[in-house]
């Protein structure tokens, strides 16, 4: 339940606080006070949007915050724990909204708006005044039977195996759009695979090739400075190696006498050695420099044929290299195409045999749920005013041209949602043939259907909390007055908190507050106030008269509470 609502900055409401009970929680006020701000405040809370035009005139932000009490659920605890937000019996909702954004927290715990909507559905369903115009839509029925315990194994398993067969139909359909595609390229891939084999492409081919070029471009300076080095090392007048071996020959003198000249020996000797090993290598060198202007021509066409196909297929050779793997393998894809479609063909088959078991096992669980429905709906509408209802959950097959599996020899078409077709059928008049819900309903019959759903769901989902905006529209007298009893006992299975505009239904109150609006400081404010036993007969009385309570009112009154405390 609800325990407490704090909202500040908020709209019309710069700070209020409230209590709320267990039981039917009623609010009342005229139009215009402010139920609104109250409800959308919770909406808030719940992850609704956020608007920044909610944030109240001169404030920097807006706040709303609930506590509200759960007992061991589950599937709030797994939210919170894959979120890193402790649990607690209270649980606190805060939304806090700024020009710039908004942020939401969880026990102050920060969490993004997706998580507290997620935690906001386990605990609180709010219907809004416009809700009951999702049953005038023929999609959103299915989801009403679906949000039955019995259904939902049944769906996860047929989602399971629906995602498989999408993947398996998509695989299939790729490949064929692929084999058409390569058919069209064959001829142009197979002529790319040609001449890119006869280009005979190797990855280190370019550097070698560069190297061998440098060294015939250059040949003539080449043998030209290998001349010099060996004639310095090696020439008929006094060469450098002559030069060495006399000095060498003095150190040795000076070294016999002198021994600090020893080091320098060393180094001249390591030097001597050194420049005769590479006039020696200079000379070998020498004699295999090769002056081959033909194989230098023919190394030019090489690489002016390699950046000629480079620049065509705007790749370098590791590219072309590995594009023609790629073409290669697409054209040996292309020869076994037929096989790789049978592959997924059967595979397809096999899948389709598992998907049918479960859309079978959902669509007869959806007609069985449908038919317990059905039988609540009529006792609760009975109950609501409408003394002859007939109301039906027509559960069909999909029926297509390109089904996903037969069915009685029907081609089946098939959705993440099931392979079924749900509508609402409903008749409010005896002997008359249900038709489609949206068709003949009125708008007070659609809300006594919303009211009759709801409190079906509520027990079969044990939801904590119900929120009603005004869903007496398009009712009064002694329907209202039945619809507040149906309120009433609901509130013992769960929370309720109801605006209403309907005396007979605020006399069902457990707890009814009223909603103002009042002037301070200038400022036009929204309060809530709890009434006392007295109160809460001059408000319904109020409701009754308008603003001049007589006594006859205050009479009638007094006999409405005393019949909903009597009746529960």
């Amino acid at each position: 339940m609800i325990k407490s609502l704090y909202i500040k900055d908020f709209a019309l409401i710069d700070e209020l606080e409230v209590s709320f009970e267990r039981g039917l929680n009623i609010l009342t006020g005229q139009t215009g006070a402010g139920k609104s701000i109250i409800i959308g405040a919770l909406n808030m809370i719940l992850g609704d949007r956020a608007d920044t035009e909610v944030i109240r005139q001169g404030a920097a932000k807006a706040i709303c915050e609930a506590v509200i009490t759960v007992e061991e659920n589950a599937h709030i605890e797994d939210i919170l724990q894959e979120h890193a937000v402790d649990f607690s019996r209270d649980l606190i909702l805060r939304r806090e909204i700024r020009d710039t954004g908004s942020r939401a927290f969880i026990n102050d715990s920060p969490v993004t708006i997706a998580v507290l909507k997620m935690v906001g559905d386990y605990l609180v369903d709010l219907h809004g005044q416009h809700d009951h115009q999702f049953l005038l839509k023929d999609e959103n029925h299915r989801a009403v039977i679906d949000d039955y315990e019995a259904i939902r194994p049944l769906l996860k398993e047929y989602r399971k195996h629906y995602r498989e067969m999408a993947e398996l139909r998509n695989e299939l359909r790729a490949l064929r759009q692929k084999e058409y595609d390569l058919r069209e390229k064959s001829e142009l891939y197979q002529f790319q695979v040609n001449e890119l084999e006869e280009a005979r492409l190797d990855p280190d081919e370019e550097h070698e090739l560069e190297a061998e070029m440098n060294l015939l471009d250059n040949a003539e300076e080449l043998d030209m400075k290998a001349a010099a080095i060996t004639e310095l090392g090696e020439g008929e007048e006094l060469s450098l190696i002559d030069l060495l071996n006399t000095l060498k020959i003095h150190l040795e003198d000076l070294t016999r006498i002198e021994p600090e000249f020893e080091s320098y020996l060393d180094e001249v000797n390591s030097a001597r050695i050194s420049i005769q090993e590479a006039v020696q290598f200079t000379e070998r060198y020498r004699n295999g420099i090769e002056f081959n202007p033909e194989r230098l021509e023919e190394l030019r066409r090489r690489q002016a044929e390699l950046n000629r196909i480079q620049k065509k297929y705007r790749r370098d050779i590791p590219g072309l290299i590995s594009y023609l793997n790629e073409i290669k393998a697409e054209l040996n894809l292309a020869e076994n195409f037929d096989v790789e479609i049978e592959k997924i063909e059967n595979k397809i088959d096999d899948k389709a045999k598992e998907l049918k078991r479960s859309a079978v096992a959902l669509h007869q669980q959806r007609i069985d749920t449908g038919r317990q429905l059905s039988s609540a709906i009529e006792d609760r509408l009975q109950h609501l005013g409408i003394p002859h209802p007939a109301f039906e959950v027509r559960v069909e097959w999909m029926v297509s041209g390109g089904g996903w599996f037969d069915v009685e020899g029907r081609a089946v078409e098939c959705t993440e949602d099931g392979c079924d077709d749900l509508l609402f059928y409903i008749s409010t008049n005896k002997g008359e043939e249900p038709k489609p819900l949206a068709k003949i309903a009125s708008g007070g019959e659609v809300s006594r259907v919303m009211l009759a759903l709801k409190s079906i769901l509520a027990r079969e989902q044990q939801l904590p909390v119900m929120i009603f905006d005004e869903i007496d529209t398009g009712i009064s007298g002694h329907v209202s007055e039945k619809v507040g009893r149906v309120m009433r006992e609901l509130a013992h299975h769960c929370q309720i908190i109801a605006i209403t505009h309907q005396p007979q239904i605020a006399s069902q109150a457990h707890k009814h507050y009223m909603v103002e609006k009042a002037e301070s400081d200038d400022r036009t404010v929204t309060r809530i106030i709890p009434l006392s036993d007295e109160e809460h007969i001059r408000e319904v009385a109020g409701l009754m008269s308008g603003e001049q309570i007589t006594d006859s009112a205050l009479d009638n009154a007094k006999e409405l509470i005393r019949k909903s405390t009597f009746s529960n």
